[in-house]
This record gives C-alpha cells, structure tokens and sequence, in this order.
C-alpha cells in the first residue's frame, strides 16, 4: 500500500472573488511515495510545491483528481495524526520551552502524559536541544527553532514524514541531523516527503525525485535517470533545476 497516492490532481484557484477566472496551481499531479521510501520534491518557486503539501494535508481540496493518504482519501482526517509535518518557519508559542511545546503538541495528538514525558528528553537530544530543552523559545535562534520543529514533526513516530525546507536555517551540523532522520525514517519502512531548494541534499537522502514546473509533474525518477533524459527534456528540466544547481550548501549557515 502507498502511503501517499496522488491521481491526476488538479488545483485551480480564483483569482477574483467574484470572477470566473481561475489559476491552475497543480496540472493533472500522479505520483506515490512507497513506505521506505524518500521523495525530494524540487521545483522553482511557484511550481505547485506548496499547493500539493496542502492538498496532502487537508488544508484544501482538489478541484479535480484523487488524494488518498496511508490507504484512506484524504478528506479522512483520521489519518493526519500518524503525519509529521515540519514547515520551513515553525511559529510556535515564544512563552512555551521545548519541553512544554513537545507536550502541548502530544496532547493535540491524543498522546498519554506519561509516553509524552517518557520520549520528549530523548527527542530534544536526538535535535540537539537537550541542553536547552527548559528555556523559553523566545531565547531560540532560527536554527534551533528549526530543530524543535523537527523534533515536534516526530513525536507521534509517523508513518509520513513531510520536511518542507528543514534546513533554513541550520548550519552544516543540523543539516547532517536532518539527513540522519530521513535516514532513519526509511530504515522504519517509514514515508518522506522532502522538498528542499538545495539539489544536493536531495541526492543525498532522496530514492527519486519529483520535479515540478508550473503545476504540472515534468520528471520523477531517480536522478541518474534526469541525467539520462533524451536533450530536449533535459534542458527543459536543467533550466527549471538552474537555482538549485547553483544553491551553495552553505548559503544560510551560520544562522544558529
């Protein structure tokens, strides 16, 4: 069984309140991600990337097409529980700190109190934060804030795990973290969804990759298979790769 499954999903939006004009962010999207399996889901900005972690995550309906998570469609929330979802600036409560955050968000996943207490010091090590895990985040910088959100993404030991740009922010050790978890995901046989605007993290850590250029779905493969692509489809694909081929790994470091 899949654990995502998108089949010829399309997502128009209007673009006025009134009118009958209507923007196609997502273009007739198939693609399913295997349990074990690491998707890098790459694409220049306003490809469709966001638009199809929504429609994966309840927060919109496609105009057309089917979305089914962990075997169920996706207007089953049911299933949200057993995902973890790490977005590329967590907003948490600043007052909260580490521990209390971990234990607000267990409790929102109907987690028990002594599980919650039993696990959130191993997690808070696991990012990076067992130091810090009793100060405010009000103190955090974005790096660590960033770490927390990973953290949180994992406390329910979901089946999916969607990373949405994790690495804003962290400098080159919290990236190898980002790189261990993935890791570990699939070593559970467990599902990721990473979308990153760095080529080489994906080839690090992703099984194939999903390329997206103006909503539609131009490659998804492995990329030893890009690389084969017949030149016409290439260039198309190297042009819409270009940012993430000139992307420098260390362009952000230093933010923690």
């Amino acid at each position: 069984m899949d654990v995502v499954r998108f089949e010829e999903v399309v997502k128009d939006y209007p673009t006025r309140l009134w009118g009958r004009e209507r923007l196609r962010a997502v273009d007739r999207v198939s693609l399913s991600i295997a349990p074990g399996e690491a998707i890098g889901l790459l694409g220049p900005n306003r490809a469709g990337k966001t638009t199809l972690i929504k429609l994966l995550l309840s927060l919109c309906q496609p105009t057309s097409g089917r979305v089914f998570r962990l075997g169920e469609p996706a207007q089953h929330r049911g299933t949200l529980q057993r995902i973890g979802y790490v977005h590329e600036n967590p907003a948490f409560p600043r007052y909260l700190s580490a521990t209390a955050l971990l234990h607000y968000f267990g409790a929102l996943t109907y987690l028990t109190e002594p599980h919650v207490r039993q696990i959130v010091p191993g997690l808070l090590k696991r990012v990076g934060l067992a130091d810090r895990s009793h100060e405010p985040i009000s103190r955090f910088s974005k790096g660590m804030i960033q770490r927390l959100g990973v953290a949180q993404a994992l406390l329910s030991d979901p089946d999916l795990l969607v990373l949405d740009e994790p690495s804003e922010g962290l400098d080159l050790l919290g990236r190898q973290m980002v790189r261990d978890v993935i890791a570990e995901q699939k070593g559970k046989g467990k599902a990721v969804l990473f979308v990153s605007h760095v080529l080489s993290e994906v080839e690090n850590v992703c099984d194939r990759v999903a390329v997206l250029v103006q909503g539609q779905l131009k490659f998804l493969g492995t990329l030893k298979q890009l690389q084969a692509e017949p030149s016409g489809a290439k260039k198309t694909l190297e042009s819409a790769l270009q940012p993430y081929y000139d992307a420098s790994v260390g362009t952000k470091e230093g933010s923690e």
